[in-house]
Formats: structure tokens, C-alpha cells, sequence
């Protein structure tokens, strides 16, 4: 940044407008800690002196604190914070609250009071067109992160309570529609199930540039071997290029993984995949990529997502 800009010092007030937005714009913790974890993403040293255990007041107005404190090296985090905040128009998270009536009018109104700060700023920003435009930059990709992350906690309600769901026709439907917005998120081209001669596809995707076809299940009890085996001989009728991902949620009996221990041309997901991956601790691509790694070089068609975590530990 240049100097003449770096040299300006925030207004105190502006500091207050941010921690009061922070406190509102989310009512539940989770996706108010994934928030500003994407905002500070580059800036672990800040992260690190958080505690997400405290009220979220507590937690923006440490986080303020601490930007304030060491202004000469935080001012482009804190115009990026406050200008990404500022251009809020919608709050999702709230408006799936009970009290939704109340809690918008006071997200909106410190949404405002911090976006008629911020405009000052911006206009001290402006001299200086390169920076204005990685400022733009950086909050259309903070835009983008928080998106995401909405859609993640979106889907993972809709996961929910499909588990909560009694009748399981409807959650079997539900949960194909579920997997095709998922995989759309991660651009894997999903395609919803279709049929061919004497057999049904739940569905097909691409990944890494291979095809897969897709089984998914949800039973309350786990897949066996004759399931695995019927999936195999489908896979093999598309051709020696095409693959296979077969999801069962309450997961797959033992002797089935280890008829497939050695040598498979599909892989598995269960339950615990898709609750890392909502919670975004693992992306659906990482995640995929971890387990066709390992098929490749193991044979083993299972690869429990609590395994790739603790490798990386």
C-alpha cells in the first residue's frame, strides 16, 4: 500500500462500527467462527489469539483490539475487514432464525453505520488505483469464501434432517438431489440418476478427469457384499476408463471392504465423510483425490476420512 495511505490512522469510532457488525451478522457461532477465519485466513498469528469459546462480542472485540493495538501492521487487514462487512446485503444465517424479525433490522443497522465509515475510507483508498483494485480483489474472493461456506452450512442442515426423516422412500430421494448439489458445488459436472437396460444409475460425475458412476444409499444398516458386488459388475460394463463412487451413510460391513481390500474399481464414502466435508474440515475434492490415491496404490476400495486426519497430524 502506499504511504501517504498507510500513514492514516482509522477512527476509533470505526473500530466500534466493526465490532458491533461482528456481533450481529451471525447469530450461530459455527459459521460466525468460519466467517472470520476466511477473513484472517492469511493471518494466523491473529487466529491464533482468539477464543471462539467466548461470546461473539467477546470475539469481535478482541479481534478489533488487536488490530487497533498494532495499527501500523494491521491497517490493510482492518479496511479489508471493514470494507467486506460494509458491502453486506443479506444475512442468511439470521434469516433462517425464529427470531428473524428482530435480528435483521439490527445486522442491517450496524451493517450501515460501519458502511458510513467505511465510505471515507474509501475515498482516501481511491487515490491509489492498484490498491483499490486488490482491495476489491481480495473482498470478491472473501465474497466468495463466505458464499461457500453458506452453502456448506446449508447443506449440512438439509443432511440433518434427512437423519431426523422417518420415512425412508423420501430420504432416499432427497439424499440423491442432496449429493447432486454437493458435487455441483465442487464443479464435478453431477448428472441426476437415469436408466439403462436392465439396470438404474443413481447418478454420474466427473472427477480429475475421470468418469465415476454413482450408488448412493442411506439404510439403516451398513452395505454388504452382495450390494458391492452388483456395483462392481456395473462399473465393468461401462468400460475399462470408467470408475465408480458408491456412498452408504451408515457405512459397509466388514467382509464387503475386505473382499475389496486388494483390488477395486470403485471407492467409498460414508456418514463421517460428508459431516468432515460439511464441516468443511476437508474439501469433497481433497477428500475424493485422498481416497483414489489410495485405491490406487493399496487396492483398497475404504479409506476412512478419520485416517487422512490423522496422517496429516
Amino acid at each position: 500500500m502506499p504511504q501517504g495511505v498507510r500513514g492514516n490512522s482509522i477512527n476509533p469510532t470505526a473500530y466500534n462500527a466493526l465490532a458491533d457488525a461482528l456481533t450481529v451478522i451471525y447469530w450461530n457461532k459455527s459459521p460466525f467462527e468460519r466467517y472470520l477465519r476466511g477473513l484472517l485466513r492469511n493471518h494466523s498469528e491473529l487466529v491464533a489469539q482468539l477464543d471462539f469459546h467466548a461470546t461473539k462480542r467477546e470475539t469481535s472485540g478482541l479481534l478489533v483490539d488487536l488490530l487497533r493495538a498494532n495499527e501500523a501492521r494491521y491497517f490493510d487487514v482492518a479496511l479489508e475487514i471493514m470494507l467486506d462487512v460494509a458491502d453486506l446485503e443479506r444475512f442468511p444465517n439470521l434469516e433462517q432464525q425464529v427470531d428473524h424479525a428482530e435480528m435483521l433490522p439490527k445486522a442491517e443497522a450496524a451493517v450501515a453505520e460501519l458502511r458510513r465509515w467505511t465510505q471515507k475510507l474509501r475515498e482516501t483508498v481511491a487515490e491509489h488505483k492498484d490498491y483499490a483494485a486488490s482491495i476489491a480483489a481480495s473482498a470478491q474472493a472473501a465474497q466468495a469464501t463466505r458464499l461457500f461456506a453458506e452453502d456448506h452450512e446449508r447443506l449440512k442442515q438439509r443432511f440433518l434432517q434427512m437423519r431426523a426423516a422417518t420415512d425412508p422412500h423420501q430420504r432416499g430421494r432427497d439424499f440423491e438431489g442432496f449429493i447432486n448439489e454437493l458435487f455441483a458445488l465442487y464443479d464435478l459436472d453431477p448428472q441426476a440418476s437415469y436408466e439403462m437396460p436392465h439396470e438404474q444409475i443413481d447418478g454420474a460425475f466427473v472427477f480429475d478427469t475421470d468418469h465415476y458412476i454413482l450408488e448412493a444409499k442411506w439404510w439403516r444398516e451398513r452395505i454388504g457384499r452382495r450390494e458391492l458386488d452388483v456395483f462392481k459388475a456395473n462399473i465393468e460394463r461401462k468400460g475399462k476408463n470408467t470408475l465408480g463412487l458408491y456412498v452408504s451413510v451408515e457405512g459397509f460391513t466388514q467382509d464387503a471392504l475386505a473382499v475389496y481390500s486388494l483390488s477395486t474399481p470403485f471407492i467409498t464414502m460414508d456418514g463421517s465423510d460428508f459431516m468432515a466435508v460439511l464441516d468443511q474440515r476437508i474439501r469433497l475434492d481433497e477428500l475424493m483425490g485422498h481416497k483414489k490415491r489410495h485405491a490406487s496404490r493399496t487396492g483398497h476400495c475404504h479409506l476412512p476420512v478419520s485416517e487422512i486426519f490423522s496422517r496429516a497430524g
